[in-house]
């Protein structure tokens, strides 16, 4: 089994996204959704090391061994949420039914403190949170993307709203830069949103309990927290089936002033308390789990004793956290 998430290649290729989105734009999401099952049976039967990352996933948030049955469902949940971006990056949200939970105490940190950081992982769609723009239009919403990464849905979905494409903060760029223009981006008063619970080959981590084993967190995304003196809003964009989400914000931090000297036992201890969150909503949605890769035998990253290089302010070296995904396979 594959035990690091860029080394599984693009499933489907630019043909079949493209396929998918002529059909979802052209046929309706309703048409749309009855393609996701061949899809569905192709990663089962073609994607052995994804289908065994399901199961050993929901083998432990289930607390039971999970069948073949169980990761279809699992395959079949990831598969929609990515067919859904066609419709809610291009703004269509009248499609979706959307319970929003928190979103008071995401509005009193942006009232207070200005610009914040939204912390989101590949439990769910991120994309949901474009239902912000509905309720606070006058606040920017800026995502963290590697562009690079699955190029084909990239370029498919930067063609469904160039605006929002504009928007985003490319994570392939140099460390420095990534955490300069998030830096501007929360001076500016702007959402930033990147997703913190998948690294990158080489990048600092964190160990953390989760799920019942130990894993890796990256800790980048902690050090720009605490370099740019920024408050945190957790975010769950969590999929429950249908045209029905579920959006949760939790305030998890206000700005971090810490010395230095104290930042590996401080930043560490707070992305154990994110991992006790994160833990919480997986078990509770289990099937929103996109990390389709041996999450715990991730290997080859520094632990909390051996952070990640920085430059000489302090800033993370390499890119910040991961990415927002562009399509279905790469080890999702």
């Amino acid at each position: 089994m594959s035990t690091h998430w860029k080394e599984r290649p693009e499933g489907g290729g630019w043909f079949a996204i493209w396929l998918i989105r002529t059909i979802a734009r052209r046929g309706g999401r309703v048409v749309a959704r009855a393609f996701l099952y061949p899809i569905v049976a192709y990663f089962l039967v073609m994607r052995g090391p994804e289908r065994r990352a399901s199961r050993a996933y929901l083998t432990r948030a289930m607390g039971k061994p999970a069948r073949l049955l169980d990761v279809a469902r699992h395959i079949h949940t990831f598969a929609s949420t990515i067919l859904d971006r066609v419709f809610l990056l291009g703004e269509d949200m009248r499609r979706f039914d959307v319970r929003v939970q928190g979103v008071d105490q995401l509005h009193e940190a942006l009232d207070t403190h200005g610009g914040v950081l939204l912390f989101g992982s590949h439990l769910g769609s991120f994309e949901v949170l474009r239902v912000l723009a509905r309720a606070r239009p006058d606040v920017p919403l800026r995502v963290v993307l590697e562009k690079a990464h699955n190029p084909a849905m990239t370029q498919l979905l930067d063609a469904l709203n160039p605006e929002i494409a504009a928007t985003v903060i490319d994570a392939s760029q140099d460390g420095p830069s990534v955490v300069l223009a998030i830096q501007q981006a929360i001076a500016e008063g702007a959402i930033v949103a990147l997703l913190v619970d998948r690294m990158h080959p080489g990048e600092g981590a964190y160990p953390v309990e989760f799920l019942g084993a130990p894993a890796p967190l990256p800790s980048s995304p902690w050090l720009i927290a605490a370099v740019l003196h920024a408050p945190i809003v957790l975010a769950f964009g969590l999929y429950r089936g249908g045209n029905r989400y579920e959006l949760v914000f939790e305030p998890f931090s206000g700005p971090i002033r810490i010395k230095r000297q104290d930042r590996a036992q401080v930043l560490g201890d707070m992305a154990r308390r994110y991992a006790a969150r994160l833990e919480h909503h997986a078990r509770n949605a289990p099937y929103n789990w996109f990390n389709f890769y041996d999450y715990w035998q991730a290997t080859g990253a520094p632990s909390d004793d051996q952070p990640q290089a920085t430059t000489r302010d302090g800033l993370p070296a390499r890119p910040a956290g991961d990415a927002v995904d562009g399509g279905v396979g790469r080890a999702a």
